[in-house]
């Protein structure tokens, strides 16, 4: 017989007949968000909501979103909020986002927390946005950022703090020597973090303001992180 570790046993106790309505994940580069966003789709069947891959799919389909989309980046300017909200109105269109949604990367400024929240209220029965954030100390995520290594063969991730291989910079599979993204200095990571923090704070404090938000620890098990998340959601749909 299996039995459940005591984070598995809560996750689905808390998730048991939850309908879970859209949910915004926060989380600072490296803070795990990506992983527990899969965890939630595997959960409960919902999508994970990305403005890159918005944009991607608008790319592709050549659809005209797409097309003015492409004239601004081409241009070397930011799509707008209203370019993106445009986006964001047709995928929520789709059947797959009737029981919720992941947002990843979007809101991302108040401005279009705002939209959101306005347009969500303009559909009857649609539950608000709940705002979790994945928190995870500076010094922690500059070792999970800076500490990343590749192998160029089997593309295996290794970290030298965390996660080591056998020799050092080397890889346990193919013996070839491990790479360092050029995304992955320090230098880079500050930047990001600044404009996470920046950018993050006012759309933090709105959904706090709202009674809509939850921070979850992540420097935990991956495990013990996706039973603060499962908790935290039940907490806030309430």
């Amino acid at each position: 017989m299996v039995v459940a570790s005591q984070s598995e046993a809560s996750a689905g106790t808390v998730s048991g007949h939850l309908t879970p309505g859209p949910i915004l994940l926060l989380g600072a580069p490296g803070a795990g968000k990506g992983t527990q966003a899969k965890a939630l789709v595997k959960e409960w069947g919902i999508p994970q909501i990305s403005t890159g891959d918005l944009l991607r799919s608008n790319f592709e389909r050549g659809t005209e979103l797409g097309r003015q989309a492409k004239v601004l980046m081409d241009r070397g300017e930011l799509v707008s909020d209203d370019l993106v909200n445009q986006m964001v109105t047709d995928r929520l269109k789709e059947p797959d986002t009737a029981r919720g949604y992941i947002l990843d990367g979007f809101p991302r400024t108040l401005g279009q927390a705002n939209w959101l929240d306005g347009h969500l209220t303009a559909h009857t029965g649609a539950l608000p946005v709940i705002a979790i954030s994945i928190r995870v100390s500076y010094n922690q995520l500059l070792r999970r950022i800076t500490g990343r290594r590749i192998c160029p063969v089997c593309q295996t991730i290794y970290n030298v703090y965390l996660q080591p291989p056998k020799v050092d910079e080397v890889c346990d599979k193919e013996g070839a020597h491990l790479v360092r993204r050029s995304d992955d200095s320090k230098e880079v990571f500050d930047e990001r973090m600044r404009a996470y923090e920046s950018l993050t704070a006012p759309v933090i404090e709105h959904y706090r303001k709202l009674g809509r938000f939850e921070a979850v620890d992540g420097e935990l098990e991956v495990d013990a992180v996706s039973a603060g998340v499962m908790t935290a959601i039940a907490r806030l749909r309430g």
